[in-house]
């Protein structure tokens, strides 16, 4: 049975992973256990476990305005921390698996495919933009590695979180559960990915799953600037699960 070390291994979407594998051995270290802000400490780690395929899935994220207010862990995680996953990999020669974020597109235009142009929302230089820069320079790493897969993931939390959801903000936003299926079956491909859902509003998406929600706009949050549309073509995605 191939090993399968996931990053982050105590969060939500690494736990949707788990519980739905039926065919890896996982490890799943907390950050405790493998901080990923230290290339001594990967590098163990990978030493001690010997895994086929690292699922790197350790991030900072949300809420977004957090990579306002902190940049310096923005930027020690999510391009500092992914740089030492890779130089890891690449001494060990394991297969990378990189979880990226629609963030990375630009956000105005929408259907971005996997050869479309990168720039996070230009819109106002706030945490969902700095968000998208520290995912996108975790990104600048994993493609100097050949043996690696990005996949660039919409995905939220089940059931959806918020009271309130965007009636002017379009992506193709899936569940974490969803996500995870699909993501397992997408380790053994290379290069980069979309994964996601239809595209649809915020509000589209999640009223179709939850009853009683509230309609707001972009205007109406006050702590970032949330890009118009980051929907993603997922063709590429679409024919690979088939």
């Amino acid at each position: 049975m191939k090993k399968l070390l996931i990053s982050g291994g105590d969060g939500k979407f690494a736990r949707e992973i788990i519980k739905q594998n039926k065919e890896f051995y996982i490890i799943a270290p907390t950050r405790q256990e493998m901080d990923i802000t230290s290339c001594e400490a990967v590098d163990k780690y990978i030493v001690k476990h010997s895994p086929d395929i690292f699922l790197h899935a350790a991030a900072y994220t949300r809420p977004m305005n957090k990579h306002q207010e902190n940049a310096d862990i923005s930027i020690q995680t999510n391009i500092i921390g992914t740089s030492n996953v890779v130089l890891a990999c690449m001494k060990h020669n394991v297969k990378l698996v990189y979880i990226s974020t629609d963030y990375v597109y630009p956000g105005t235009a929408g259907n971005y495919n996997e050869s479309s142009p990168l720039s996070p929302y230009y819109g106002n230089n706030d945490g969902v933009t700095k968000y998208g820069w520290s995912k996108l320079g975790g990104e600048c790493s994993v493609s100097m590695y050949d043996n690696s897969l990005i996949l660039r993931v919409c995905m939220c939390d089940h059931p959806f979180p918020h009271k309130n959801a965007l009636t002017d903000a379009k992506k193709s936003m899936m569940f974490n559960y969803d996500a995870a299926r699909i993501v397992l079956k997408l380790l053994d491909h290379y290069g980069i990915i979309n994964v996601g859902g239809p595209a649809k509003t915020v509000y589209e998406f999640a009223s179709q799953h939850k009853s009683k929600i509230g309609k707001i706009t972009r205007s109406d949050v006050d702590d970032v600037q949330i890009a118009p549309d980051t929907s993603m073509n997922t063709e590429k995605m679409e024919n690979l699960i088939r």
